[in-house]
This record gives C-alpha cells, structure tokens and sequence, in this order.
C-alpha cells in the first residue's frame, strides 16, 4: 500500500501489522527517567525477583508509548492523519526486558465526516509479544483526510 493512506482506502477487516522491535533496559531506565515512574516492580531486581513476575518487567505505557512509532512505521499514517483522536490500552500480559514487541492494527469501523474530505476510522489495536501473546489489547480513533 502506499505511503497515506486515505480515508476512503480504508476497509474494514484490513490489518496491518508492525515489523518488531525489542524492549531494552535502557528503554525502560529512559521512561522511568521521563515519566518519573521509578515503580520497583520496573526499576529494582531484587524486589522484581520476589514478585509473580520474577523478574523486572516494562512499564505498560512504554509499550504503548513504542506502539504510536511502530504505527508510525506501517506508513499508512504519513500525511493523511488529520488527529489521533483516542487510545485505549488494556494490558493483558508482561513485557520482560528482551521481549520484541510489534503493533497489529485491524480496520473495526469507518465513518464519514458529514462535512466531506475526511472520515474517522477505528482500529483495534494489539501489541504482540514475539510468541504472539497478546500484551495490551485496545483500540485507535483516527481521523484522515479524503481525497474527495
């Protein structure tokens, strides 16, 4: 598909899906850095050891934090994007350090603006787990622009 996609290319039950990428300590040091989330459970070993967890695991919003680039990689979103109207995150399963995540974006629903030249389309989005475990289920609202 080409780079932008447009509203009206749209269809529902199209998916598309990211190519991988790996969560490393230093993203999950860099985010406790920015976001002030300095949550033991992401940031101290010994702690994390004694949880179910067993170990440290990333924070949820660093994944979906990477999910908006790997969106971003898919190409469909390059020009066209008029406004990231909502997102949705639910998270279902752990992200460990060396984990390789990737986003899969299925086309759920279209709508017209009544005004022409753009529409709302409504994604559910999943972000995969390199054995495909799903990690965070949610969901996208995104208006693009028409050619019309």
């Amino acid at each position: 598909m080409a780079r932008g996609t447009y509203f009206s290319d749209f269809e529902v039950g199209q998916r598309f899906v990211s190519g991988g990428r790996t969560i490393t300590e230093a993203d999950v040091v860099n985010f406790a850095g920015i976001s002030g989330d300095y949550n033991p459970l992401h940031t101290d070993q010994s702690f994390a050891e004694k949880t179910p967890f067993g170990q440290r695991i990333a924070h949820g919003m660093l994944a979906a934090s990477i999910s908006t680039g790997l969106g971003q990689t898919l190409g469909i979103f390059e020009g066209t994007t008029l406004a990231l109207m909502e997102q949705r995150f639910a998270y279902k399963a752990p992200m460990f350090f060396g984990d390789t995540i990737r986003l899969s974006l299925t086309v759920e629903s279209v709508k017209a603006s009544s005004k022409g030249g753009k529409g709302v389309v409504f994604f559910k989005a999943e972000i995969l787990k390199q054995d495909e475990t799903v990690a965070v289920d949610g969901s996208w609202t995104v208006l693009f622009r028409d050619r019309r």
